[in-house]
């Protein structure tokens, strides 16, 4: 099911609004230094704001043709240095992600992950190969973004590997045949992208590429893989806890 243009603007307003008053609660164990902000409007259309020490979530908003429906990313330190976890729903996007984590967090862009072939995921791949970076994805989604007419990542990562200070991982199909997940380990942070839902979803979006009946025991498969997660990150809305896995498990039956 699609939402219909009145509820993407409603969750708009809540991703927006909730990111300010999550941004103006202090983090415990926080190592930023006290001149960062916890939040920043990037541009119209682009809202980041810290979700652990070393971990910021992005939020862009598509053009008229998608009606301006929010997507999440994640950009993780790594040392003097940052990794895009997807990138926006266009180069544009990319690009200006990229030059606040040089200008404002000055940790350059070293590369980035795709977490699957779909175009709020893949949008900003041209951003980031026009720079001469690595943008890692799994075959099987390089194989699929071609054959769909999306930006292609070049870059091949296996279905578990470690990329500096997170680890992917390839459950199995759900959302999409190719959805991988994101964990850092340091903060307990997992990005589920699509493959997972908000705590506010009542159903479970755009299946037209999904494996309805591989995605309980894909996330089952994430469960016993990082037991220790502490925040998921869905692909779309606010993040949560691990009750966001058992909550999409749920709106599967």
């Amino acid at each position: 099911m699609t939402p219909s243009p009145s509820l993407h603007r409603l969750r708009l307003c809540a991703v927006l609004l909730l990111g300010v008053a999550c941004a103006s609660t202090p983090e415990r164990g926080t190592d930023a230094t006290p001149s960062m902000q916890a939040e920043y409007t990037v541009a119209e259309d682009i809202h980041v704001r810290r979700l652990a020490p070393g971990v910021w979530l992005h939020t862009t908003l598509a053009g008229a043709d998608f009606d301006h429906y929010p997507a999440n990313g994640l950009l993780i330190e790594d040392g003097n240095e940052a990794l895009l976890v997807d990138m926006g729903w266009n180069a544009r996007h990319a690009e200006q992600l990229m030059t606040w984590a040089r200008d404002t967090l000055h940790r350059p862009v070293r590369a980035a992950v795709v977490t699957h072939f779909h175009e709020d995921r893949t949008g900003g791949v041209p951003a980031l190969v026009a720079a001469g970076l690595p943008v890692y994805g799994l075959e099987q989604t390089a194989k699929l973004a071609k054959a769909r007419g999306k930006p292609v990542p070049p870059d091949t990562v296996s279905p578990s590997q470690s990329l500096g200070p997170v680890e992917v991982f390839f459950p199995g199909a759900g959302h999409a045949p190719d959805n991988i997940v994101v964990w850092h380990r340091d903060s307990g942070v997992l990005f589920g992208g699509c493959f997972v839902k908000d705590g506010a979803a009542k159903d479970l979006g755009n299946l037209s590429d999904a494996d309805v009946a591989a995605w309980p025991a894909s996330l089952e498969r994430t469960r016993q893989h990082f037991p220790d997660v502490r925040v998921v990150v869905p692909g779309h809305g606010q993040p949560g806890g691990p009750e966001l896995l058992t909550h999409t498990q749920a709106l599967l039956h």
